[in-house]
């Protein structure tokens, strides 16, 4: 199973919790959980005048093994106008634009999507279970 919150937090909300939303989906071999503007097809979504985040974002993906990965999807423009970090406990690392992570089973952590251009961001935490 894995378990996804989202919240959208900008200079005017900060220290507040905007919006929580919530998804998950079991661990089974295809499964997928999509971040980004476009409600048809992401379970979690931005606000649609967000456009440093993509249609489709972010692609949390099971594999054959039950374990999840993350993927930043590449967008319609060449450089993106933001930038996605992945944090597990004291651990951190920049994810490429287009790049993916396998996310540590039994684990807990969290994806942030940072506007480059003003002071917001898309905070998703995630949960692995075993």
């Amino acid at each position: 199973m894995l378990e996804l919150t989202m919240a959208a937090v900008s200079a005017a909300d900060s220290g507040a919790t905007a919006g929580m939303l919530m998804a998950d989906s079991p661990s089974d071999p295809g499964a997928v959980l999509r971040v980004g503007r476009d409600k048809s097809v992401c379970r979690l979504s931005t606000p649609d005048d967000w456009l440093f985040v993509s249609r489709v974002h972010l692609e949390f993906l099971c594999g054959p093994e039950g374990t999840w990965q993350v993927t930043w999807l590449r967008g319609s423009q060449p450089d993106p106008s933001s930038e996605v970090r992945l944090t597990v406990g004291a651990y951190a690392q920049t994810l490429p634009y287009g790049g993916t992570v396998t996310l540590p089973r039994g684990g807990s952590g969290e994806i942030i999507i940072q506007d480059r251009t003003a002071p917001r961001s898309v905070n998703v935490g995630f949960y692995h279970e075993e």
